[in-house]
């Protein structure tokens, strides 16, 4: 028995974890590197203890650390959360030796289904379907080309520790398989510290569903239904939801007998996840387990009205499980979507900055699971997902338009997020109709689709009403005393204000006038529009915008610049007039500059070497992903401005080369 419980890890699942064991009476402890030392997470706990330097191999990887964290603070258990040493069986040893409960399964479980070959050497054993591969003990390069020949193209390559789309490629014929295989070692042994790989037939199209089980100390194994996770970008999923639509009755009820025999054939003991390939037959085949809490678990919570989390603590006290596989009963749909830190023009590369303004979206039905906080400092170190937001529904159309609409009004200034693009795949045919498979973000969107959008003469036209709003109240309050009658009196009659926001390359040239009452016209060129404020409530604005009303949430920077959300865009506007000419972009032809915060791992070449388009130069590290830095032309290396090892930041110089 315990009373206090650890939490071994950060961000959202910290806080979620946290929130659990608070409302069940335990004392909290959380731990935190240098990095993360104003995280929400830090602050919801009763007691904090800082763990190291913020790289996660000094902090949240280390063992030693953190178990001496839970010996200092007296914690009785310890939750691991999802990622970090969630599923590290010499973490639950650890725990073990030095008399702290670890909040999932035993070490022989985790340990099996960490390593995908012999999971999948344990599966077919247990008569769980898997797809076609190779997971011999031979791993050297020429058995692996030999089994891919036999195997057949198209083929996944993927690292047999470890997860989350780390040390995985797409390999589509043999010419590409050797670099695949080199590159998935590296990026394999720096994230897990193993570089044994295993092959996989790969599959275009099919359903990525994973069913979701609960097994107590006494042998008792249920599953709690499916979830879909197909939308996927690098590998890693972006929208969750359960039920799954293509999955009928008599499908789930095959897929969780398989879930649950692959559980009991391992002698399992908490949370699981059994992942599982759905072809367009209605044949599914076994995947990997994940032996943790899934990120996308509060879609399960929410149809089923289970808190996973408070079922996880009571396993771990021993208790037996409180439901029967008859129990278990679905309301509704709910889908998840997650919110990251990255740049989906850029390739979905990771971002970094500050948290300057976050405002999650409320409503009935809807939750948002987060571990950010305005003025919070998102850092390269760890994983760039920043919230979950999920909406219920009783069927799932609503739950998606709820979502859609929830994700619309979430505000987050300063970091480059995915969530218009969030907001496009629900609003996708394919997914609307519940057709959506792996393949779906590659189908449906093109370069221009991913690009940032670029602001018309509306959104211009309620930037500048609300600009000139916030230089009226910057004026007022420098003013020694101003009559209120005359807050809008101008001696010509109407107030006239001048703006001009940059776009790209592009300028608009605004000017606003008002005679007071709240109504504005705005002017471009030959364009005019009417623009009312209708009510305003904090940053929150409703405008009568040409004739139509529309709420945009505006939030200053300074004098000249606003954030500003509106039809679920944001954006920067920055008036220039009066500050010159917008600075030229920086770096020149030949320039290669980091295109991420992150720490050199590779260099692999020298000042002097020629290099074609598209050479290896470097391998940059960052959010847990290896990102390969190449030649944007053919040329000879004049300079390498970094080392091995060095942490650089977002358009630091890497290297120059001399053009052909």
């Amino acid at each position: 028995m315990f009373d206090s419980i650890l939490v071994a890890n950060r961000g959202e699942i910290a806080a979620r974890v946290l929130r659990t064991a608070v409302s069940q009476g335990y004392r909290t402890i959380a731990v935190y590197s240098e990095a993360d030392a104003e995280a929400p997470h830090v602050r919801l706990a009763d007691e904090a203890v800082c763990i190291g330097p913020p790289p996660v191999a000094e902090s949240y990887l280390d063992i030693n650390r953190v178990v001496s964290a839970a010996l200092q603070s007296g914690a009785g258990a310890i939750h691991p959360g999802y990622g970090f040493l969630s599923e590290n069986a010499s973490f639950v040893r650890a725990c073990e030796a030095a008399d702290i409960v670890f909040i999932g399964p035993p070490a022989p479980a985790v340990e099996l289904m960490g390593n995908k070959a012999k999971a999948r050497q344990r599966m077919l054993t247990a008569g769980v379907a898997c797809v076609p591969g190779y997971e011999g003990e031979d791993v050297s390069d020429d058995a692996l080309l030999a089994a891919a020949d036999n195997i057949g193209f198209p083929i996944m390559v993927k690292a047999a520790a470890g997860g989350g789309g780390r040390g995985m490629r797409l390999v589509d014929n043999p010419a590409g398989l050797a670099k695949a295989l080199s590159r998935a070692r590296s990026e394999a042994r720096h994230a897990f510290g193993c570089d044994q790989l295993i092959l996989e037939k790969a599959f275009f199209g099919p359903r990525h569903v994973e069913i979701q089980v609960m097994a107590d100390s006494h042998g008792h194994v249920i599953h709690l239904g499916e979830r879909d996770c197909s939308i996927q970008r690098r590998h890693q999923k972006v929208i969750e939801e359960s039920p799954c639509p293509v999955v009928t009755e008599q499908l789930r009820e095959d897929m969780g007998i398989a879930a649950v025999s692959a559980a009991q054939s391992i002698g399992y003991c908490g949370a699981g996840t059994v992942e599982f390939l759905l072809d367009a037959s209605g044949q599914f085949y076994f995947l990997e387990m994940n032996t943790r809490l899934q990120v996308e678990h509060p879609v399960t919570e929410m149809i089923t009205g289970i808190d996973l989390v408070a079922l996880q603590i009571d396993v771990a006290q021993g208790r037996r499980l409180p439901y029967s596989q008859d129990d278990i009963t679905f309301n509704g749909h709910a889908i998840e979507a997650r919110l990251y830190a990255e740049d989906p023009a850029r390739g979905f590369l990771p971002c970094t900055g500050k948290v300057e303004h976050w405002r999650p979206p409320v409503g009935d039905a809807v939750r948002v699971d987060s571990g950010i906080a305005t003025g919070l400092e998102i850092t390269p170190y760890y994983d760039p997902m920043l919230a979950k937001v999920i909406a219920w529904g009783p069927d799932r159309e609503s739950a998606r338009r709820r979502l859609r609409e929830s994700l619309k009004k979430t505000v987050l200034y300063g970091v480059t997020t995915n969530r218009r693009f969030l907001v496009d795949v629900l609003g996708k045919h394919s997914f609307v109709s519940g057709k959506a498979t792996t393949a779906f973000i590659d189908k449906e969107f093109s370069a221009d689709d991913l690009a940032q959008a670029v602001p018309g003469f509306e959104q211009a036209a309620a930037a500048a009403v609300v600009h000139y709003q916030v230089q009226c109240d910057v004026a007022l309050a420098r003013a020694v005393s101003i009559a209120a009658p005359l807050r809008e009196w101008s001696s010509t009659g109407s107030l006239v204000s001048r703006y001009r926001y940059a776009s790209g390359e592009a300028t608009i040239d605004l000017t606003v006038y008002t005679d007071g009452g709240g109504t504005y016209c705005v002017r471009c060129q030959n364009h005019q529009i009417e623009v009312r404020v209708i009510a305003c409530e904090a940053q929150l604005i409703r405008l009568e915008l040409a004739g139509h009303v529309t709420e945009v949430y505006a939030v200053p920077i300074d004098e000249r610049r606003i954030h500003l959300s509106m039809d679920g865009e944001s954006w920067v506007f920055e008036n220039l007039l009066g500050r010159g000419a917008p600075d030229s972009a920086q770096g020149t032809d030949g320039r290669v500059l980091a295109p991420m915060h992150g720490r050199v791992t590779e260099i692999s070449v020298d000042k002097g070497q020629r290099v074609q388009q598209g050479s290896r130069l470097a391998i940059l590290e960052a959010m847990k992903m290896e990102h390969e830095i190449t030649a944007p032309t053919g040329g000879t290396v004049q300079h390498v401005a970094c080392t091995k090892q060095q942490q650089v930041g977002i358009d630091d110089l890497l290297f120059e080369i001399t053009l052909d």
